[in-house]
């Protein structure tokens, strides 16, 4: 499907609007606390080769890896608890109870049990990635009739033929919104979490090396590449929908 060209233009034209808002800021308040863009890009673009580099690829490689384990253990227990009654009357209050909570404030209780450490990091992003997943899968897996389960079954089809023409495609949507909603919650604890007791991540460079030390310039350089990691996750996100789930993709577009 080819999008409208005026759609296309939308994000570019969004962009060049901030630039400017940014820019005319920049140059009525007059302060070394507010750089313009024509300050900061060229030393992101610069600094992203070096030590911003790196500290993007740390931060990169936690929330991914968190991404990672977040579907491989919500995915299959929420078709658990989707398919099976008694797995759900079991474990319904206790999601009830927990969904609603910021698992942020879960953080000095996570750093109390697991110590201040990149798994600590990647736990808590997880865990908040985890219950979006679980409770769209098990709805999207609830909504599965018996009668179509047992009408392929009746085709001869295994769990393997299950899993893949059945549960893959009912849940795979449901999967691919969640972490759509949920990237830009899981980068903003990732930032949060990054400026404890840690030497690489954005979190890290934003605080710490630029803010506390007054390098303004450096510190919205990495702002800048903290709003990349996010852009990067959501548009990889819409990439897998659109090839894999374009119904979602050609209704976000309606």
């Amino acid at each position: 499907m080819r999008l409208p060209r005026a759609r296309l233009l939308e994000p570019f034209l969004g962009l060049a609007m901030l630039l400017l808002a940014w820019q005319a800021g920049a140059s009525a308040m007059a302060k070394p606390i507010l750089p313009g863009p024509l300050t900061v890009i060229p030393l992101f673009l610069k600094d992203l080769w070096g030590d911003l580099g790196l500290h993007f690829l740390a931060s990169s490689g936690r929330v991914i890896l968190a991404i990672l384990i977040a579907v491989c253990t919500a995915a299959p227990l929420g078709l658990v608890l989707g398919q099976s009654p008694r797995a759900h009357a079991l474990f319904s209050p206790i999601i009830t109870l927990l969904y609603p909570v910021p698992k942020i404030v879960f953080l000095p209780v996570i750093y109390v049990l697991m110590g201040i450490s990149d798994f600590s990091k990647i736990f808590l992003i997880s865990l908040i990635l985890f219950f979006q997943i679980l409770v769209v899968v098990r709805d999207e897996a609830a909504s599965l009739t018996p009668e179509l389960i047992a009408s392929v079954r009746s085709l001869g089809a295994g769990r393997r033929a299950l899993f893949r023409f059945v549960y893959l495609p009912a849940t795979l949507p449901a999967i691919l919104t969640a972490l759509r909603v949920s990237v830009g919650t899981a980068v903003a604890v990732l930032f949060i979490a990054e400026q404890a007791l840690t030497q690489w991540g954005l979190g890290y460079y934003i605080v710490v090396e630029t803010y506390q030390v007054l390098r303004y310039p450096e510190m919205y350089a990495g702002i800048l590449a903290m709003g990349l990691l996010g852009s990067l996750l959501y548009g990889f996100i819409r990439i897998i929908e659109r090839k894999f789930a374009p119904h979602l993709f050609i209704k976000d577009q309606e």
